[in-house]
């Protein structure tokens, strides 16, 4: 019998390694897939859309929030993977008596590189866990060398319109926005409290007045008329639609946001 403790201090216990996945979670399947787990992997979600090919080789089990608890009974798991943020507790609750539900919780690199460690013990791909925390160290600290002569923005970094919400402190995102050296104007902001805060975009100059606005790619498809919009109530801030996956996704996919920053610095100056 062999002993684990997830992220959430919840301990779990397998006679052996787990070899039937399903996982919850767009980034941690990503990931997975690049630990060599594909064939384990038997249910995902329809936001998991990377590798491409699993939408037509993996059962979709519904969304993050909305999962098909019957769907993944069937699929006979030995282990769910799941996401402090993208799942409820209720959902958690729910599938644990289908069999252990792994559960996530990533703000900082350091969660990250937890994660990826973990996963190597729990599936016995320890090799190839350290290769991506070397690949991702590498990039990072490339991406450091790079930054180190950038200025500093102020930013508001939208997630949804109508209402319009931005992502604040304690959250992933923030942790990626600082990398930038991106100063978050929502991260400790009294006026608006939380982790993804509903903000009203006409007092977006007295919360701070950003340099830069950007407009996520995801969950939320901003257009010309959001940009158009939020721009009226800055003083002089520039807009910029950016790559979601980049800022929120977690995993093996910072290898690949670490050289996306540098193209979009670039685009700053």
């Amino acid at each position: 019998m062999k002993n684990f403790v997830d992220q959430l201090g919840t301990s779990h216990s397998f006679e052996s390694t787990p070899k039937r996945i399903v996982s919850l979670v767009p980034s941690q399947t990503e990931l997975l897939y690049d630990l060599g787990l594909e064939d384990n992997i038997v249910g995902i979600t329809k936001f998991c859309v990377h590798p491409f090919h699993f939408k037509s080789t993996k059962k979709i089990i519904g969304g993050t929030k909305n999962v098909h608890v019957e769907k993944i009974r069937l699929l006979q798991p030995d282990i769910i993977i799941a996401n402090k943020e993208e799942n409820t507790p209720e959902i958690v609750e729910q599938l644990a008596e289908i069999c252990p539900v792994w559960v996530t919780n990533i703000i900082t690199l350091e969660d990250n590189y937890q994660m990826i460690a973990d996963f190597g013990q729990l599936f016995n791909k320890r090799t190839e866990a350290q290769k991506w925390m070397d690949k991702i160290r590498f990039a990072h600290l490339d991406f450091q060398n790079f930054i180190q002569d950038k200025p500093s923005y102020k930013v508001a970094y939208f997630i949804w319109a109508n209402p319009y919400m931005v992502a604040g402190g304690d959250t992933f995102i923030n942790e990626m926005l600082r990398l930038n050296k991106f100063v978050n104007i929502y991260e400790n902001n009294p006026n608006c409290t939380g982790r993804y805060p509903e903000v009203e975009i006409k007092k977006i100059r007295l919360h701070g007045d950003p340099d830069l606005v950007l407009l996520s790619s995801e969950p939320f498809p901003f257009k010309d008329e959001h940009a158009f919009e939020l721009g009226r109530f800055t003083h002089h801030a520039k807009t910029f639609f950016v790559d979601g996956e980049m800022f929120s996704w977690y995993g093996s996919r910072l290898v690949k946001a670490f050289a996306y920053f540098k193209k979009l610095h670039e685009k700053l100056i």
